[in-house]
């Protein structure tokens, strides 16, 4: 398939540019960063997070009156997919645990090790298959201050800096403090890191680093990462049992409020069950499929913001939920590849934004939601961008000058997956540019934790991208892979600690906050039109849905 002949017309511009562009590169010659006040002005005029449309206040719970995007209000203010009426623990079967984490990534997998070390049995249980997460969707690195000249200080420095200082510090100490240790957990786990041929980590810049402290595994690094924390977990079945294809749908509490196990649904069978334990960790990923203000994502077919509701009805507050970051370059080009992450390790390897007439217009290192917005405002404001045939916006990402900077073989070896998932589409990403536009990528906020991963409600903790606070208003690159495992960690630890410190059992399971919630709803004249967790999301088309005539299954059929 290839480009269309128009836009290969276009790429002409970007190759007649290419030359000198190079050469401005080698001389360190760089297109003017932004001056703060700059990137102010971009991001109110053209960043989703900052404009009023699609997005409403919520009505009820713990942040009433907050003004979050109107997808994930709607979550909020929906009825529980049973009512607690409907549901006798005492009938339904029930495993029992010390420590149940619902969630299956990357955040998930290291809570149950780290909870399972510290001498607590686990229930690891997920909706989709172990690994299904947004973990394995992270291409380009994991940052962690393990090198000469560098330190958490200054990695605690660049990531305040581009949250826009707004990041809770408490959060940010922990996941700076942490992150070599984790690196050096990784490999001891048997991660394939980039090496030298010294046999020293290889480490490279990110949008908004002052020193080099990316770490990779080629551009498959979230790939590399869960399957070592996979196998681990999977070797320990005498600790750790994994339950697939279970969704938690409610936190069960004790009549003291502690958290006290899940409501699950087995989404094979249909039929609910419930998991006694004595602490929760919550680590169901993000929300990148509500696809707020209609963007497209990068997530994973599973990212539903599950862990929101069920933390929420569990009278947890939120932090950071306005915030959302849109990656600056997710594929626009062609039709199966939308959305598609392009790591930001295409422009740490040299690779330059083009508008249609060739010309670089931004600097290809700032923080990820002022070069979204400075993408926006080159297709909307300055129409400079390039038309796909279905009417997409792009802009080029100049991949061929990666070959040029670093060598030949240079795109297949340090973006194998990325050569694959266009080469395979007729486009040679060593000799042609990428088309880009931003996607949705990141839950920059979520459930409110302390720096022990602990949300308030006893017996219940959160981890990874579920959370909210580290980041404050913008995350930088390879700080959430590091995120899911520094507060992974420390959540199995926490949580492991918190089951021995508890004296005699639990009181019995209750839902006796869903009734309370359920009540908010309607004192608050939400209608009985949806309900939730969404548990996977519906792509139904409008015309379909007009011709599905009957509105509740009968048998196995619609």
């Amino acid at each position: 398939m290839g480009y269309t002949p128009e836009m290969k017309e276009l790429i002409k511009r970007v190759e007649a540019t290419r030359a000198e562009r190079i050469e401005r590169t080698r001389r360190g010659e760089y297109f003017t960063p932004m001056t703060l006040d700059e990137r102010a002005d971009v991001l109110k005029k053209f960043h989703p997070d900052y404009m009023d449309e699609g997005r409403r206040a919520v009505k009820l719970g713990p942040n009433k009156g907050d003004v979050y995007p109107e997808e994930i209000v709607d979550l909020f203010e929906a009825y529980p997919r049973l009512h607690p009426d409907q549901v006798d623990c005492s009938v339904l079967p029930t495993y029992t645990t010390d420590v149940l984490v619902v969630g299956g990534g990357g955040g998930g997998t290291a809570a149950a090790l780290l909870a399972a070390e510290n001498g607590a049995k686990v229930i690891l249980a997920t909706k989709l298959r172990h690994g299904d997460a947004n973990t394995v969707m992270a291409e380009g690195g994991i940052q962690g201050a393990d090198h000469e000249v560098d330190s958490p200080y200054f990695h605690f420095i660049d990531t305040l800096g581009g949250g826009h200082f707004t990041n809770r510090p408490y959060l940010l100490a922990a996941l700076t403090r942490d992150a070599p240790l984790v690196i050096a957990w990784l490999e001891k786990l048997g991660m394939m890191f980039d090496k030298r041929p010294d046999g020293r980590m290889l480490v490279r810049h990110g949008g908004g680093t002052s020193r080099k402290r990316m770490h990779s595994a080629g551009d498959m690094t979230g790939s590399e990462i869960m399957r070592v924390v996979r196998d681990e977990a999977r070797n320990r079945r005498d600790d750790i049992e994994i339950m697939e294809f279970s969704a938690a749908v409610e936190i069960l509490k004790d009549a003291k409020g502690r958290a006290c196990g899940a409501l699950m649904y087995n989404l094979e069978t249909e039929e609910y069950f419930v998991v006694r334990s004595r602490a929760v960790v919550l680590a169901t990923g993000g929300n990148g499929r509500l696809h707020i203000q209609g963007f497209a994502c990068t997530n994973h077919y599973g990212a539903t913001a599950d862990g929101l509701v069920l933390a929420y009805r569990a009278g947890v507050p939120m932090d950071f939920l306005h915030s959302t970051q849109y990656h600056p370059t997710g594929a626009a080009y062609p039709e199966q590849n939308v959305g598609l992450l392009i790591t930001e390790k295409v422009r740490g390897l040299g690779a330059n934004l083009l508008n249609i007439k060739g010309e670089q217009f931004v600097f290809e290192r700032e923080p990820r939601d002022v070069e979204s917005a400075a993408i926006i405002r080159e297709c909307a404001e300055r129409g400079l961008g390039i038309r796909t045939p279905v009417g997409r916006l792009g802009v080029w990402l100049d991949s061929p000058m990666i070959e040029e900077l670093e060598g030949p073989g240079s795109v297949e070896r340090e973006l194998p997956a990325k050569y694959m998932q266009f080469i395979r589409y007729g486009i040679d990403i060593r000799t042609e540019p990428m088309l880009i536009y931003p996607t949705l990528h990141y839950q920059n906020g979520g459930i409110k934790i302390d720096q022990n991963a602990e949300t308030g409600v006893p017996g219940l903790y959160a981890a990874g991208e579920t959370t909210g606070g580290v980041h404050g208003e913008n995350r930088l690159m390879g700080n959430s892979l590091l995120d899911i495992l520094v507060f992974g960690r420390r959540a199995g630890v926490n949580a492991a600690a918190y089951v021995k410190s508890l004296g005699g059992d639990l009181g019995e399971p209750k839902l006796d906050h869903v009734r309370d919630y359920i009540r908010e709803l309607e004192a608050a004249g939400v209608e009985r039109t949806r309900i939730s967790p969404m548990l996977l999301p519906d792509y139904t088309t409008d015309d379909v849905r007009q011709r599905q005539l009957t509105a509740c299954y009968v048998g196995t059929m619609r």
